[in-house]
């Protein structure tokens, strides 16, 4: 099974949905925007997939200006905070199956979760 930390408005995350729904394939939706996800949680996904914070983080919103996100002197730790008190920073939809997980950013990319 399938964990897909989402923002169900979100155009890409409805793209995910609609090839594991045409593949057949179940999963579970979790809407961070709704049910915020902890900096812990957060790092330990984009571990998971093998991400940087940095890597993961939307610089289209507004808080990443506001925050002044875009400076080399922000590390980690203080990126993956922001990100779980501003939702919309973290870069979605990120994919779990088991241990691994995927920023499924083209949907195809969820293909490397099934794999195995």
């Amino acid at each position: 099974m399938l964990t897909v930390y989402e923002k169900p408005t979100c155009t890409k995350c409805r793209d995910l949905a609609d090839l594991l729904r045409e593949r057949g394939i179940g999963f579970e939706q979790v809407d961070f925007h709704l049910d915020p996800l902890s900096a812990a949680e957060i790092a330990a996904l984009l571990a998971m997939a093998g991400v940087t914070p940095r890597e993961a983080l939307r610089t289209n919103e507004a808080a990443y200006t506001e925050l002044g996100l875009a400076s080399p002197e922000v590390d980690d730790d203080a990126v993956v905070a922001a990100m779980a008190a501003h939702p919309e920073l973290l870069q979605r939809p990120i994919v779990v199956r088991g241990e691994r997980a995927v920023l499924a950013r083209p949907a195809e990319r969820v293909l490397a979760l099934l794999e195995d």
